[in-house]
């Protein structure tokens, strides 16, 4: 959809639109597009993710973050993330990711400063983002959708110059109808059959019937979910 908003029904362009994969439930499948579009945008198209290369996630445990970390590993790629509880990082350490730490009893720019890592994806801002420049491998790319902590950053030019580094964002919901059709392509094209090969899946936590949406929100606002949550509708 170009902007937010509940409903039973909506027009979209049919070119935005995708089959449901074979073997997961239409309930499930509705965790899937706003999380793989936002991440092939960000991680893959923006940040020109190789098979072979080192990707960190920030909020791993987010529905972008269980989402983008598994589309990496399928994708040949080592992982990193960071996570705020030690049950946080127990999940997505049984979800195949690489590396976790929890960024509330290490510093991810003291344990990970000799890793060049190669694309950032970061929800965070603030402060996070010297520290991410400061990790990333030459030519590394890093990428925001949020800026949680703080839009507002201080960096060093100097650290981007140095190591020829790329920074960049976006929002998906305002892009045009033809980038969010060759979005569609490519992902029909790279990411579905993983999903039907079971390499990928949706992570859900808790879904809400559409009438308590303001109690869906309370919870994702509280940042104990780990995955998606959904409302439903009868």
């Amino acid at each position: 959809m170009p902007g937010g908003g509940y409903a039973e029904f909506v027009a979209v362009e049919s070119s935005h639109c995708l089959p449901i994969p074979e073997g997961i439930s239409l309930e499930d499948a509705a965790a899937i597009p706003e999380t793989v579009f936002t991440v092939w945008f960000d991680v893959f198209h923006l940040g020109k993710l190789q098979a072979g290369e080192k990707l960190l996630i920030h909020g791993g445990t987010s529905g972008i973050g269980t989402m983008g970390l598994q589309m990496a590993k399928a994708w040949g790629c080592e992982t990193y993330s960071t996570a705020g509880t030690d049950e946080k990082v127990d999940f997505l350490k049984n979800l195949g990711v690489d590396h976790v730490i929890n960024y509330k009893k290490e510093n991810f720019e003291e344990v990970w400063k000799d890793e060049k890592i190669d694309v950032i994806l970061d929800m965070v801002g603030g402060d996070y983002t010297q520290k991410n420049l400061e990790i990333l491998n030459k030519k590394g790319r890093l990428a925001y959708i949020n800026g949680m902590k703080s839009s507002n950053v201080n960096i060093n030019l100097r650290t981007i110059m140095a190591k020829n580094l790329l920074l960049t964002g976006s929002f998906l919901k305002p892009q045009t109808d033809d980038i969010k059709t060759q979005i569609a392509e490519d992902i029909a094209k790279n990411i579905w059959p993983m999903f039907e090969s079971k390499k990928i899946k949706p992570i859900i936590y808790k879904t809400f019937p559409l009438a308590d949406a303001a109690e869906a929100h309370k919870l994702m606002e509280s940042s104990e979910h780990i995955g998606k949550i959904l409302l439903t509708m009868d």
